[in-house]
């Protein structure tokens, strides 16, 4: 026997109202749609459910005996949607996710420390990206979520706007750059410069820009994260091309000179990918992709632009 959650729930108002049109009128049915219903889950269960009379209907034996096992199936039912609301309400689940390293230092580190502490039930595999190479891949499904600069914009993805940003040129104060308000990056390849690992995607994306310009990037030492980065250059060692979110703490108190660079593509417009909608994609990536566009640190830094 199969039997309907919507039929059951009708039979049960109409015992509780004892008339069909009030019943049906309970559910928001027809009485004609209801009566049909009930026709079936007669037809189902074998015998009538309900004696009619002019003063109403009042159920039949095996009326009363569906009455209350339906009772018990259907408060069963609404505990159970109560538990798993709760469940879900905790995401759970892993998330694969590409981020070139400006997304990555500057925005999606801090957003992720403080989501997983409050999700233990989501794993992120978070991997560091070129931004020329995100869409591709979040499209052939290497990655669940992209994070990058200026993300080409495929059919097959939905991109949207994640964060504005902007490379700056960090110096220490007393360095020949920092007497200046702003420097180009041919000015900036001229001195000794300390770089992210050569796997870093801000040292592939500099060195790229450094061979458009016909210039080589004079590198003293590769470090492994931009906190390192600024350490070398307030000891002295040389300057650094950072983001503007990372070196602004450092030039806040006076420790370094961050300098505006003049070339356009150093203005950074950060966008989130991910592939559009469809049928078969896990909830959870959108709903996480909500979660680190929504972030406080995230809307702050798209309202200061």
């Amino acid at each position: 026997m199969r039997y309907e959650l919507k039929d059951l729930r009708l039979f049960l108002a109409i015992v509780q109202a004892q008339n069909l049109s009030a019943g049906a009128a309970a559910m928001h049915m027809t009485a004609s749609s209801a009566s049909y219903r009930l026709k079936n889950l007669e037809y189902t269960v074998g015998s009538e459910l309900f004696v009619r009379t002019s003063k109403g209907m009042t159920p039949t034996p095996a009326g009363e005996v569906l009455a209350r096992h339906a009772k018990k199936l259907l408060a069963g039912v609404e505990t159970m949607h109560t538990e798993l609301s709760d469940y879900s309400s905790n995401l759970r689940g892993s998330i694969r996710v590409l981020a070139n390293s400006s997304s990555l230092n500057g925005f999606l580190i801090p957003s992720l420390a403080r989501f997983l502490t409050g999700n233990t039930g989501i794993n992120v595999d978070l991997k560091e990206k070129e931004s020329l190479k995100i869409s591709s891949a979040i499209e052939e499904g290497v990655a669940d979520i992209g994070i990058g600069a200026d993300l080409e914009p495929l059919p097959s993805l939905e991109r949207r706007l994640y964060a504005l940003d902007r490379l700056v040129c960090v110096a220490p104060p007393d360095h020949p750059l920092a007497r200046k308000p702003r420097t180009a990056f041919e000015d900036i390849l001229n001195h000794d410069l300390v770089s992210m690992q050569r796997a870093s995607s801000n040292f592939l994306f500099l060195s790229n820009q450094a061979r458009l310009a016909g210039k080589s990037m004079k590198v003293r030492v590769h470090v492994h994260n931009f906190s390192a980065a600024l350490h070398m250059v307030e000891a002295g060692v040389g300057v650094a091309i950072v983001p503007a979110s990372i070196a602004a703490a450092a030039a806040s108190q006076g420790q370094l000179t961050a300098l505006p660079i003049t070339d356009p593509w150093a203005e950074r417009t950060l966008y989130l990918v991910l592939r559009a909608e469809t049928g078969d994609q896990p909830t959870l990536v959108r709903q996480f992709a909500d979660i680190l566009l929504n972030d406080p640190l995230v809307v702050e830094a798209r309202a200061r632009e």
